[in-house]
């Protein structure tokens, strides 16, 4: 009996003293879950983290690659560009250089009245004194008309000068008139050479010196060509404009 008590005691002693440690280390597995959690979520993490990195990535090149698409098309079209703009300018410089030549060459475009101003202001002057003695009519001295005429006008503008006064000569005596014509202004239109075209603004004065005096006033425009003989010009054709 003794020895049988004995070794319950025994294993009572041995029970009590194992107890402790066996309740220290049970709360040590209790957070092992945890640590080994929280390991594993870390290495879940790790690789989401990594995937999301490798992601962007790759999101990256896929943002340049459309730049990288793009330049070399650029390449191409802005040469593509280039020639075709260097093609039109060749063919305008050519046009324009052929236009050139052939207003140089061509006699009627040879004008120099914007450059030459000592022959503009000459030609200028003398029409100008030739339309105011040539368009003036005096019933007493109708041979100041004729010398006039005489003077500054040739070619085909003789005549014209003579239908256009023919009226004037026609009432002349009767009304005792005084056709009086001034050039107010004129300009040259053409000036190559010899020849010339001006365009004449003029006021006339038509007075009637009978028993009642009367006097009207008109303006009139038109365009005469002259030519220079010597170092006089001289109206050739006269143009009113009308039909």
């Amino acid at each position: 009996m003794s020895t049988t008590r004995h070794l319950v005691n025994r294993r009572r002693r041995l029970a009590t003293v194992a107890a402790p440690p066996r309740t220290a280390t049970a709360p040590s597995k209790d957070p092992q879950p945890a640590d080994t959690t929280g390991p594993e979520q870390d290495h879940t993490a790790g690789p989401a983290e990594e995937t999301t990195g490798e992601a962007a990535a790759v999101e990256e090149p896929a943002g340049d690659a459309p730049r990288r698409t793009r330049l070399p098309r650029l390449r191409i079209r802005l040469p593509a560009v280039l020639c075709a703009a260097t093609v039109v300018l060749g063919a305008f410089a050519a046009w324009a250089f052929t236009s050139a030549a052939t207003l140089r060459d061509d006699p009627t475009r040879q004008n120099t009245a914007l450059t030459d101003i000592s022959r503009t202001s000459e030609v200028k002057g003398q029409i100008a004194e030739a339309v105011g003695a040539v368009f003036s009519y005096n019933y007493a001295a109708p041979a100041k008309s004729d010398l006039a005429a005489q003077k500054h006008l040739t070619g085909k503008a003789v005549q014209q000068h003579k239908d256009m006064l023919a009226e004037v000569r026609a009432q002349a005596p009767k009304q005792k008139l005084v056709l009086t014509t001034t050039v107010t202004e004129s300009g040259v239109e053409l000036l190559d050479g010899d020849r010339a075209r001006l365009l004449v603004f003029a006021d006339q004065r038509n007075t009637r010196t009978g028993k009642e005096e009367e006097t009207t006033y008109a303006a009139a425009m038109f365009a005469v060509d002259a030519v220079r003989r010597g170092d006089t010009w001289r109206i050739a054709a006269i143009d009113t404009f009308t039909r």
